[in-house]
């Protein structure tokens, strides 16, 4: 009970929102003041960009983020709470499973890039109730930077037929 608690202690403090269409809360914490126009971007980019934005991002017992990708880089940044699986499907048709958590010295991360254009979804470690990141991207993120995951999965499903199981939970 003490950490659904916590839970909605970190909401409270931090004025988190539901994330639509991803799970999970957040609340943007940095949005950077200075902008680079679109046409010093990458062709990739439908508009100028901040320099950078960050967010605080809470997955909860009954959350995950669901798969999907963003056209820029992603930090994420590990906080607290419980640990975190991630799951990540490369544009060369390669995986990995990434642990996040503070268990630094068997083999989780507290800190991890997920490459552009990177299919990315992540949900609680088995039995785990919450866990509070961050992710900071530059350029800067856009809504209209997210693709879902939700229209390809079939597609994912063939390419990555090893990862079913996790593709069919976080899509």
């Amino acid at each position: 009970m003490k950490k659904l608690e916590t839970v909605n202690k970190i909401i409270k403090k931090f004025n988190l929102v539901p994330l639509r269409g991803e799970g999970g809360f957040f609340a943007e914490m940095y949005r950077s003041t200075e902008t680079v126009q679109k046409n010093n971007l990458p062709s990739r980019y439908k508009s100028a960009r901040h320099f950078s934005t960050s967010i605080l991002y809470l997955i909860t017992y009954d959350s995950c983020s669901m798969l999907h990708k963003v056209i820029s880089d992603e930090i994420f940044h590990f906080y607290m709470g419980d640990s975190v699986v991630m799951l990540n499907l490369f544009q060369n048709n390669s995986s990995n499973i990434i642990n996040l958590g503070s268990n630094i010295f068997n083999g989780e991360h507290i800190q991890y890039v997920v490459p552009a254009n990177t299919w990315q979804g992540a949900k609680l470690a088995s039995g785990g109730t919450y866990a509070l990141l961050g992710t900071t991207v530059a350029p800067g993120f856009e809504f209209e930077d997210y693709v879902s995951a939700k229209p390809y999965k079939k597609e994912l499903l063939y390419k990555y037929p090893d990862r079913a199981g996790l593709i069919n939970e976080l899509v």
